[in-house]
Parts: C-alpha cells; structure tokens; sequence
C-alpha cells in the first residue's frame, strides 16, 4: 500500500505543481497522499490482527538504547549503498539524485521548515513502521529472514520511484534497496525498528544537511568523479538519501 500511495502521491503532485500553489500545500498534500493510507492500514491491521496496540505489535517501543544503535545502523547503511552504488556506477547504470533543487529553496524558509519536517520525522517513523514492521514481520511468517530482508528491501528501494527520473530511477531503486535490506538486517537481528527509525532519521537528516549547507554541490564542484576518494563517495552516495524534492520529487527516506 505504501508503495502505490507514494508512487500515486508523486503523479499526483507532478500534476498539480503547474497551479503554481504555495509550496507548502504541495508538501501536505505528498505527506497525506503518501503516508496517511499506510498509517490508517496500521491501525486498522494492529486491531484486527494484532494485540490491539500498534507500536507494540510493530516493535516500535523505544528504549534508550535504541539512540546508541541507531548511528552504528546507519554507518552500516551509508557502506552498504557506497558500495551498491559504486557498482551501478561501474556497470554504468542510470541514477539520478533525488535531492535535486533542494539547496536552491534555503530562501523558502516555510518549506525548508516543512521538508526536514517531512524527511527526518515522519518517512523514517511511516516508512519503519510499514517495510520493517508490517511488511517484514509478515514475510518472515512465510520465508526465512534472509528473503523476507530481501524483499521488503526491493520494495522499499522500488517505492522511491519517482516519473520526472526516468531511467535514473533503476540506479537510485537498487542503491536505496541495499539501505533497505541494511536496515531490515538490523531489524530482524534486534527484533524491533526503534533503532532502525534513528537510522533512517540520521540518514535522511545528513543528506537534508549536506545539500541545505551546500556541501553536497561544492564536493562535487571539486570532484568531478565524486567516487574518485572516500570523501567524494560519503557524498555522493549519502546525496541519494530519500528525501523529499520539490515539484513532483521523492519521498523522505
């Protein structure tokens, strides 16, 4: 469901975008349409099929500890997609970056309020909850860990699919598809996803930094070929992190 509300959410948006509205509605409109299905199918499945208390049945309960796993979580994503991506790099596969235009709205301070609003709060905590929370747990009910990780990894990589990228969408699916499988990984082994939300908040917060400060553009400015040194790769492939871009663009990561 999260798949296809996120998908619909990025047409729907991309259609809309020409009534020229103030960017902040468009943003409410990507969190409603994107998020709000997925967030009533929790509540709703956690009633009927679960213990009648969502956070719980999805393993969400936070503890303390979870703010000490979550960074080591998100190192272990950041090399995952490093290494996914230089990969797709090397076999020359199409990837586009989905933080495109977004260093460019620092004068917008209402959408720049709105969109780490977005990309460091509320994907992680959706996103967690429906690929390593619903989705995952009900894969490891029919398949061994290792293909239930695997697939809601491809899903949560193929939900970030975005129309205005075209054929970069096949890189940016597999890069973001390794982070998946990274966070699922953690998930499983910890049995809970407290501390994959702080991962994914790290993740998705980092990249809101590196191009709101415009770090992102100046490393790539003095490094043409951005997977040529180990600062260049953190960079780069941190840059793809699913955060949400204006008219018609991503989805917070």
């Amino acid at each position: 469901m999260l798949i296809v509300s996120l998908i619909a959410s990025k047409f729907l948006l991309d259609a809309l975008v020409e009534f020229d509205w103030p960017i902040v509605v468009y943003v409410v409109i990507l969190g409603l349409v994107g998020y709000g299905p997925s967030v009533a199918w929790w509540l709703v499945a956690s009633k009927r099929w679960g213990t009648g208390q969502p956070i719980r049945d999805v393993g969400a309960t936070p503890r303390w500890s979870d703010l000490g796993w979550g960074p080591l979580i998100w190192l272990a994503a950041i090399g995952t997609q490093v290494v996914i991506a230089i990969a797709v790099i090397g076999f020359d596969i199409p990837i586009s970056n989905n933080t495109d235009g977004i260093s460019e709205l620092q004068a917008d301070r209402s959408y720049v309020v709105a969109i780490v609003i977005t990309a460091v709060i509320a994907a992680p905590l959706v996103e967690e909850i429906v690929f390593r929370g619903l989705m995952m747990r009900s894969l490891l009910g029919r398949f061994g860990p290792v293909v239930a990780v695997g697939i809601q990894g491809v899903l949560f990589g193929l939900a970030h699919v975005d129309p205005v990228r075209g054929a970069g969408n096949i890189g940016l699916a597999l890069v973001l598809s390794g982070v998946g499988c990274a966070l699922g990984g953690f998930a499983y082994l910890l049995r809970r996803i407290g501390p994959a939300m702080v991962a994914h908040s790290i993740f998705n917060g980092v990249a809101m930094i590196l191009v709101l400060t415009g770090v992102a553009d100046r490393v790539r400015e003095e490094n043409p070929d951005p997977f040529g040194s180990v600062v260049g790769k953190q960079i780069a492939v941190v840059d793809e992190a699913n955060v949400v871009e204006p008219h018609g663009g991503g989805d917070a990561s």
